[in-house]
């Protein structure tokens, strides 16, 4: 295969998708009631009590964060884009939580030996080359103590491959987000276009992620320090190739 069939993402590319456009949509797309659910999930699969050191990497506005930070947890918070992190600090600070929150890329971590758990969600993982993915596997281990658990929630490229609509409309009032899907059969990557129609004016960004499948991410844990790797559905199910996500959770 050429190299020329493989593109990746830029760290420019992935600021410019998860912008204010971006959180601007996200009630609409995860209400508050879905994402309280989807962090007592994440708090029972990763095993969590209070006290627990966790770090989310691709934080984003701080949705999941905070909710841990609520639960008892204490958090730390790592993402590209400054927009969003200064909208996951407000919301820490109107729910009267302290979070740590660091601007940052996720191949290249401050901590080491610190964290009980780790975890990406809503697939922040893969936009890079796999030798970068894997980097971003090692920093992880690197920043959890001995006994650690790293969570990774992946879209199932099985479950994508049977979607028979490439494009998802999301609407907030008088405003668009539209993403068109795709395929790249030869890097095993899915490229979204996203169009923003919003307050007059058109906007475009592109972002693509590698698609991971179970043994692949069992190998690529092993060998980057974790000793166990388990695999689930979403909400925690049994993992099926209907599953609309694939839950990784590793242990260290």
């Amino acid at each position: 295969m050429n190299d020329e069939t493989i593109s990746t993402v830029s760290l420019s590319e992935i600021e410019a998708y998860f912008s204010e456009d971006y959180f601007h949509f996200g009630d609409v797309i995860n209400t508050p009631e879905k994402s309280d659910r989807q962090a007592e999930i994440l708090w029972d699969l990763l095993s969590l009590k209070q006290g627990d050191s966790v770090l989310e990497l691709g934080c984003g506005y701080g949705r999941i964060t905070n909710r841990l930070a609520e639960k008892g947890a204490r958090v730390a918070g790592l993402d590209i884009s400054p927009i969003l992190l200064k909208k996951a600090e407000a919301d820490a600070a109107e729910r009267g939580v302290n979070v740590e929150y660091v601007l940052g890329d996720m191949r290249s971590l401050p901590w080491r030996d610190r964290f009980d758990a780790a975890f990406l969600c809503f697939t922040t993982f893969g936009y890079f080359d796999d030798a970068d993915n894997e980097r971003v596997l090692r920093e992880a281990a690197s920043s959890l103590r001995k006994g650690g658990r790293l969570l990774i929630d992946h879209a199932n490229r099985f479950a994508f491959l049977r979607h028979k609509s490439p494009i998802y409309v999301v609407q907030r009032n008088d405003d668009l987000r539209i993403d068109i899907m795709s395929n790249d059969v030869l890097s095993d990557r899915r490229k979204v276009e996203r169009i923003i129609v919003r307050d007059g004016c058109v906007r475009r960004t592109h972002l693509s992620f590698r698609q991971y499948g179970f043994s692949e991410f069992v190998r690529m844990l092993r060998s980057t320090g974790f000793e166990t790797v388990e695999a689930y559905g979403q909400e925690g199910g049994t993992f099926t190739s209907d599953s609309s996500s694939l839950v990784v959770v590793a242990h260290k």
